[in-house]
């Protein structure tokens, strides 16, 4: 079910190279379909909105009953347990603390000719989130998306959930209203983004949304940026794991099928020196297999996407994680220390044996919106970074302003801007 790949093979790397999974790239029909919906929504507002929303989650509903009325978010939170209210409200804590840690402040320095330069840090005004709820409910989607926006100072977040068939998740809404998020709009797709990036007359614009989804509000995003500010175009989840002989062979398995039973297009990979540890793997893989309730769609996403690398050692090992560049990278070994030095690219890192990805997933602390399609090669996490806006501050003086005039007046001239010199000397004639 799974593929084996050996790394000394001659035509490894061209194996290699046909498991990497790029950046999902929508097909014409898709894009005609976001396309038309975007220009719909833009242009009818609320009425195409309502016309999606009941087309795609197979609703028969007036506008108005779009937004998800306050006493039901609170009731939401009334019907969970108090197992998952505490769960809920400890993930909180320690996503907060990790991402206070992450706040950038303003700052400004004096330079040597007494001119003050620095760098201003403001939060974005009004924030969209967009919380995924097809084929399953992700409550942790609102804490990691929606904690990082408080933090920095977001002021208004606004907050969209699909809800098929007008089923509404406790646990997505009690989430919600712990955090204190009452803006809650149940659509989704890519009609939900191009009301947030356009605004409707139910729906408020806002200045940048974030959040995952499926192919159509990736690309619904993609084409909405410019209009709007996006966090990333994610795809298909990822794991790849390098693990030792001494590794535990159900750990890793476990892990590998957790990561499978996102969806059908996920990746799991396992690299490892040890054929014989690799074979256990594969063993504990499916004696756990039938036991799991998404056992279908693991199968399916191990047999796309599922791979196991022998390595000639752990260098060789590196080497292949910083071309697949993965979206969660779990060093399953005894001293994962000596491994991080050359590691250069992963959207997180989790260290030993007892760091398992799905602790990250929920409440390790640091945030599980991540680069996938090996876009951590010049990306990163989400975070409070997101949702701060940088202002460059320069205020120069009578008597210190020359130095600085004089190179200004030569680059300008030397550039053929006439008016941009004389813009700087006139600063020297005063």
């Amino acid at each position: 079910m799974i593929k084996h790949l050996d790394a000394s093979s001659v035509d490894f790397e061209k194996s290699l190279q046909s498991i990497i999974s790029s950046a999902s790239e929508p097909s014409r029909s898709v894009l005609e379909t976001v396309s038309k919906i975007i220009s719909d929504v833009r242009v009818r507002g609320d009425d195409a909105l309502l016309e999606y929303t009941n087309l795609y989650d197979h609703r028969s509903v007036k506008i108005e009953a779009l937004q998800i009325k306050e006493d039901e978010i609170k009731m939401a939170l009334d019907r969970i347990s108090d197992l998952m209210r505490d769960s809920l409200n400890e993930a909180i804590r320690r996503i907060r603390i990790f991402h206070e840690k992450q706040k950038q402040e303003t700052w400004i320095f004096k330079d040597d000719d007494g001119n003050e330069l620095g760098q201003r840090i403001t939060p974005i005004d009004r924030v969209g989130v967009y919380v995924p709820g097809g084929k399953a409910a992700y409550p942790s989607s609102v804490l990691m998306n929606v904690i990082p926006a408080q933090v920095a100072g977001v002021k208004e977040i606004v907050m969209v959930v699909p809800t098929p068939e007008g089923e509404r998740n406790d646990l997505v809404l009690a989430a919600a209203e712990i955090l204190g998020v009452s803006k809650i709009f149940s659509i989704g797709g890519a009609q939900a983004i191009a009301a947030l990036a356009f605004g409707t007359e139910l729906i408020p614009k806002v200045d940048k949304i974030v959040g995952p989804g499926n192919i159509f509000v990736a690309t619904a995003k993609r084409e909405v940026f410019g209009f709007v500010g996006i966090d990333m175009i994610a795809g298909p989840s990822e794991v790849v794991i390098v693990a030792d002989k001494n590794a535990n062979a159900d750990w890793v398995a476990m892990d590998l099928l957790a990561q499978a039973e996102h969806d059908e297009e996920a990746s799991a990979i396992l690299i490892s020196p040890d054929k014989n540890f690799i074979a256990c793997v594969e063993k504990s893989v499916m004696k756990f297999l039938p036991e799991m309730e998404r056992a279908k769609i693991i199968e399916a996403s191990l047999k796309k996407n599922g791979v196991m690398v022998k390595t000639e050692d752990f260098k060789q090992a590196i080497e292949i994680v910083n071309i697949l560049a993965p979206e969660h990278l779990e060093l399953a070994v005894a001293n994962p220390e000596v491994l991080l030095t050359d590691i250069k690219h992963a959207g997180a890192i989790f260290m030993g044996n007892y760091s398992a990805e799905s602790l990250g997933d929920y409440c390790a602390g640091p945030n599980h919106v991540l680069p996938t399609g090996r876009t951590s090669k010049f990306s990163s996490p989400l975070g409070v970074y997101d949702f701060q806006k940088k202002t460059s501050l320069v205020k120069c003086r009578d008597g210190s302003v020359s130095n600085i005039v004089e190179v200004a007046s030569v680059l300008a001239r030397g550039e053929g801007l006439t008016a941009h010199a004389r813009s700087a000397e006139f600063r020297n004639d005063s």
